[in-house]
């Protein structure tokens, strides 16, 4: 009984008085978004006041305080106060869009991009390793019920296990069977355990909050010189591997290598928003991405 006048009690609050669903903070925020996105709000140009933003959406102003809120905190609005209608923010990169190592400058990224209702992230990388740890902040953000998106679906292209790697690779004794390669077995083992992870914490999305989760992944025929994430059409973040030499501790010993250091490296950001020249990158970056999804990668294989 107790369960039951929670749902009714939840239910009401989310129902207008003309017995249409209300809209959620989060809701608004995302259709606002949407409109400065696309040019309908232009930077510099005054929101609506509350009061007409709360008769439009047919909620009350604290629900649209809260969205307000949310875009404040994004970057995406300025002036929010209870004197007058923010501003859309002047078309400036935020700092999250300044070159940062990876590790670091991913997990915000990709925060932002789950705020979405549809969720899409392509990637194409030597492991899996940046983007598991970075999916951690939000997920961690659905769990607190911080954001809930509608859909994720998540395209990683990784090397296939079949290939000679350019990197890692011996620095004695190249070209040898990969079979026999203690170095190609230590990335294989890596991004299989990788992609295990990666696949069970976002699939687990669907079990836990109901939300439509497809995570899918292709085999590349060469090593990718450098990582590439594409975030809901919108942005692209690329980095370059810089190789380097070291030794590293094997089953048979110290072993000489040359490897990247992909979470070390400088990550950049190009958004639709920002320029012409970032929206062409973007568009070609997709177009590349989508042509070896569609043409040259095969099905990937975690034996």
């Amino acid at each position: 009984m107790d369960q039951s006048c929670s749902v009714l009690v939840v239910t009401q609050e989310n129902v207008a008085v003309n017995g249409s669903r209300r809209l959620s903070s989060q809701e608004i925020a995302d259709t606002l978004r949407e409109r400065i996105r696309s040019g309908a709000l232009r930077p510099g140009e005054r929101l609506p006041t509350q009061a007409e933003l709360a008769d439009e959406f047919g909620v009350e102003r604290g629900t649209v305080r809260q969205a307000l809120r949310v875009l404040h905190e994004a970057g995406l609005l300025s002036n929010v106060s209870k004197g007058s209608p923010p501003r859309v923010a002047e078309a400036t990169r935020p700092a999250g869009h300044e070159p940062q190592p990876t590790m670091v400058g991913l997990a915000p990224r990709l925060a932002e991009a789950f705020s979405a209702p549809h969720v899409r992230v392509d990637a194409a990388c030597l492991t899996a390793e940046t983007l598991m740890l970075a999916l951690g902040e939000p997920v961690r953000l659905i769990h607190e019920g911080t954001i809930r998106p509608e859909s994720i679906d998540v395209r990683i292209l990784l090397p296939s296990r079949k290939i000679n790697l350019a990197f890692p690779v011996p620095v004695e004794g190249r070209g040898q069977d990969d079979e026999e390669d203690p170095v190609h077995k230590r990335w294989l083992d890596q991004r299989n355990a990788q992609i295990r992870v990666l696949r069970h914490n976002l699939r687990a999305l669907r079990t836990s909050h109901g939300i439509d989760v497809r995570v899918t992944f292709r085999a590349l025929p060469f090593t990718p010189p450098v990582k590439l994430y594409l975030l809901n059409g919108t942005e692209a973040l690329i980095a370059y591997y810089t190789l380097m030499r070291r030794e590293e501790q094997l089953e048979g010993g110290p072993l000489e290598m040359y490897d990247a250091f992909g979470t070390q490296s400088l990550l950049f950001s190009f958004a639709r928003e920002t320029s012409r020249r970032d929206e062409a990158f973007v568009e070609q970056s997709q177009q590349w991405f989508d042509a070896l999804w569609e043409t040259i990668t095969t099905d990937l294989t975690l034996s």
